[in-house]
């Protein structure tokens, strides 16, 4: 089996999850007692937060980077990056490691792909839904056509993220929000919904829309699995 490098903590909440889906599908694969071979580097979020707000983002990719070099020196055979945004930086990390990253906007895309679907709506920090290094990602390398809210449905997704997601606060009434949101975007015709934030699984499941949706968290995990057991 291979080790698993994550870089997390950006938020925990989704970190959490992350460890718990690779392990819960290295048993189902393997059988009990087994579990995952992983290296965590889980960073500080709020410097980190307060550095995307600030747009330091060369900053950041060096703290990125650091991260990358860790995980490599402490024997991963892989890397994940542990949250979407981050992957603005996902340049900084290949140069920074001789692993393989796992680009998360490749899980949703394959999986969307593979379902025959062609239009899809993308939900996700403001920094996600509004520049091009995710959303070139899907267009470019899998031929979808992405779609976002409009501003103001924008500004209160990113909201719900930074003020309730990160902190563990899964309220109904943001759930509600979410799903007015998505529905807005199926009648321009989406026909998937890529949660584009790992925190936006503790929120919103299938049930919460009429089309289908791509969790980035679950799949990018269970492609590290799919990785490591490969």
């Amino acid at each position: 089996m291979k080790t698993i490098g994550i870089i997390g903590g950006m938020s925990w909440e989704s970190s959490a999850q992350y460890y718990a889906i690779i392990n819960r599908a290295v048993r189902d694969r393997l059988g009990s007692p087994h579990s995952a071979r992983i290296l965590l580097h889980s960073l500080d979020f709020a410097p980190i937060a307060q550095l995307q707000a600030d747009g330091e983002w060369e900053e950041l990719g060096e703290a990125m980077a650091d991260s990358a070099r860790s995980l490599e020196a402490g024997g991963a055979d892989c890397l994940l990056i542990a949250t979407n945004t981050m992957h603005k930086l996902a340049d900084d990390v290949e140069e920074a490691s001789d692993l393989p990253l796992l680009h998360i906007a490749d899980s949703a895309a394959d999986a969307a792909c593979a379902e025959g679907l062609t239009k899809m709506a993308l939900l996700g920090t403001a920094f996600t839904m509004e520049q091009d290094f995710y959303r070139e990602r899907l267009e470019e390398h899998h031929g979808l056509d992405v779609i976002i809210p409009e501003a103001g449905d924008r500004a209160e997704v990113h909201r719900i993220i930074y003020e309730e997601l990160i902190a563990g606060e899964v309220l109904d009434a943001s759930r509600e929000t979410y799903r007015e949101i998505i529905a807005r975007l199926v009648d321009q015709g989406a026909q998937g919904v890529i949660l584009g934030c790992t925190e936006i699984m503790l929120l919103i499941s299938q049930s919460d829309s009429p089309v289908p949706v791509f969790d980035t968290t679950e799949l990018h995990a269970l492609a590290a699995v799919d990785f490591a057991l490969s």
